[in-house]
């Protein structure tokens, strides 16, 4: 059975994004391997939003080899884009109603396990409809004092067991955690 991971980015206060979006605090240090997190999954899982600013990404010429390699990775990997809104690309599958029963039956199928993006209104649809399996966390030395939280206004608790901690040379702090079963 493949696992819906939701692997993201947040500031030490709980935010995704600054206030007005900006997510220029986001480190990405060698020494934290995302080429080999890329390597474990084969799709993603983007809200509309989230899929339009980054669905399609292309790198400027100025950024690294590394960089480039990374969105490429990134590219290759099959699209699923949540919208209720009429969404149409050609680069990605829309699904617009039955989450749960979608889901199931990717998670189901065989292949790698599945990357939720986001964003934060995709990310409580998934943490609401318990359909997150690993919840890998990356926390940065910074702290916002407002923006968009990662956990805003959930339908019910969300208790979690801690299953690694890896510290980074930035500071980053990457948690992972599995959904506890009360």
């Amino acid at each position: 059975m493949r696992n819906v991971v939701l692997d993201l980015a947040v500031t030490l206060d709980g935010f995704i994004e600054g206030p007005n979006g900006e997510i220029d605090w986001c480190i990405m240090d060698d020494d934290m391997d995302f080429q080999g997190f890329l390597s474990t999954v084969d799709t993603i899982f983007y809200g509309r939003v989230s899929y339009e600013a980054w669905g399609n990404y292309q790198p400027d010429a100025h950024e690294s080899e590394e960089a480039r390699a990374v969105w490429r990775a990134v590219h290759a990997k099959e699209k699923v884009v949540f919208s209720r809104a009429r969404f149409n690309d050609r680069n990605a599958i829309t699904v617009s109603d039955n989450i749960s029963g979608y889901v199931n039956t990717m998670k189901s199928k065989a292949g790698k396990d599945i990357w939720l993006y986001g964003g934060a209104s995709l990310i409580k649809t998934f943490v609401d409809k318990d359909l997150i399996d690993v919840y890998r966390l990356s926390i940065h030395p910074t702290v916002l004092g407002s923006g968009k939280p990662l956990f805003e206004k959930l339908q019910q608790r969300l208790n979690l067991k801690l299953i690694q901690t890896k510290v980074f040379k930035s500071g980053v702090v990457q948690v992972i955690y599995h959904p506890l079963m009360i």
